[in-house]
């Protein structure tokens, strides 16, 4: 599947706080909109830097935060408390400063191992989708989330065991394509100079990672 640049809403912004400040805004619009339609708000989490400013302004968001819902699109195969994975990077940022209730923030388990922890974090995907909002950002490979260049993963999982990726540590766990389509809106984040040749071989429509998250409902690119 080659990406298709016309599902593809591309929004240049000046610079990584205003990309941040954006999403943020976004974020907080799409929550008030689904927790009035339904009650509660499904949101998806990105890892990396570009993500992180964002979760830093919304800890001062004025939102109903008991309808909010969290998960993940992927995580390091650490120590719970360990610092580099995403669970503790977004609460050190934002959830710890939040009422959101525990139990509705879903850590992926990934001290288990990949495969037990992908094995028990698919029946908690099964029962959120669709998601209302996935974020994403992109590596300087065009890898997004835990999937990356050259990696190969059965089409029909929602969640993928990683053990080789580029990256350390090697072993990982993933949404799949799949799931990450499966998203009423899905916002990408990309920020940095480092970025810029996967973002034209991304436009290209050049077969990337990232290229390949293509929710039926389209995505909008925030970048600088």
């Amino acid at each position: 599947m080659n990406n298709n640049p016309s599902s593809i809403h591309w929004q240049p912004l000046n610079d990584a706080d205003t990309v941040a400040n954006e999403a943020c805004q976004r974020i907080i619009i799409s929550a008030k909109l689904a927790i009035e339609k339904k009650g509660y708000f499904s949101l998806v989490l990105a890892g990396g830097r570009t993500p992180e400013k964002t979760y830093r302004l919304l800890k001062d968001a004025n939102t109903d935060w008991a309808g909010w819902h969290i998960y993940y699109g992927d995580e390091r195969c650490l120590p719970f408390d360990n610092a580099e994975r995403n669970s503790i990077i977004t609460a050190r940022a934002w959830l710890n400063f939040t009422p959101i209730p525990l139990a509705q923030i879903h850590i992926i388990p990934a001290q288990l191992g990949p495969v037990e922890a992908a094995r028990r974090y698919t029946n908690i995907v099964k029962t959120a989708l669709p998601f209302d909002m996935v974020l994403l950002g992109m590596g300087e490979d065009g890898h997004t989330a835990s999937l990356f260049p050259e990696q190969h993963h059965p089409h029909d999982e929602l969640v993928h065991a990683i053990f080789n990726s580029p990256k350390p540590p090697s072993e990982r766990v993933s949404l799949s394509v799949t799931a990450l389509c499966c998203t009423q809106e899905l916002l990408f984040l990309v920020t940095g100079a480092n970025k810029r040749e996967a973002m034209a071989a991304w436009r290209r429509g050049e077969n990337l990672p990232i290229a390949q998250i293509q929710p039926t409902t389209g995505a909008t690119v925030l970048y600088c």
